[in-house]
């Protein structure tokens, strides 16, 4: 048998595809979940940064804010995982099912990542918009939330869009704890026949076509809001 025949008799008739679809499935609920719990997180921080140092309050939060953007972006991610999982989660007696965990660790990574980058979009922003709004009245939250915000996430939005992409790819360390993504899919196929050339060829198609259609909606999120701007 060639090593495609091998594959074939692997992903179709022992069911390999049911393996690659729970994988497929787990691969973009965590990068989608993970990067949602970031912008949140992100934003959050990237506000507390830029509020005005009025008080000792808002220079603790921004201290504590910068420790932790210091972690998570200090630290490899496959190295949270290990620790969340194996580590503090045993040491409080808490058992969370690792699909959970994963979904959590990516978020929490993500939001490190994306305080930088909505801190940089929150910039990009004329101040005199954020002035205005002031000036009708608004205080500064309300004046953040319905004026500054939503102009940075579209300032940001190709940067948001590569922070996906690294997430996509970044699942594929899941499986060290015990997560079924779907590069573990493909590693179970390679493993039940010690065939590996082909089924680690068809995963990287499988990045390649994922990747390629975040970055085909990223290109036509930026123009409908090109074309918006326009109006």
């Amino acid at each position: 048998m060639t090593n495609i025949e091998i594959f074939k008799e692997s992903f179709i008739k022992y069911e390999g595809y049911k393996d690659v679809l729970e994988g497929l499935k787990a691969t973009i609920i965590i990068a989608v979940l993970g990067l949602f719990i970031g912008i949140i997180i992100g934003t959050i921080i990237a506000t507390v940064k830029i509020i005005p140092k009025k008080n000792g309050i808002t220079n603790v939060l921004s201290k504590i804010g910068d420790f932790y953007v210091w972690i998570f972006r200090g630290t490899p991610i496959v190295v949270q995982l290990l620790l969340f999982y194996y580590v503090f989660l045993p040491l409080m007696h808490v058992r969370i099912p690792s699909m959970i965990v994963a979904t959590c660790v990516f978020g929490l990574n993500s939001g490190a990542y994306v305080s930088e980058i909505m801190r940089s979009g929150i910039q990009s922003v004329d101040i005199g918009q954020l002035e205005g709004s002031r000036a009708l009245g608004l205080p500064f939250t309300k004046s953040m939330i319905k004026v500054i915000i939503p102009q940075a996430i579209k300032n940001i939005i190709p940067t948001l869009g590569n922070e996906f992409i690294t997430l996509l790819k970044d699942t594929s360390v899941v499986s060290f704890i015990a997560v079924m993504d779907i590069t573990k899919a493909f590693q179970s196929i390679a493993g039940g026949n010690y065939e590996y050339i082909v089924p680690y060829c068809v995963l990287a198609l499988f990045y390649l076509t994922l990747v390629s259609l975040v970055t085909l909606l990223v290109k036509l999120a930026e123009r409908r809001l090109k074309q918006s701007d326009r109006k």
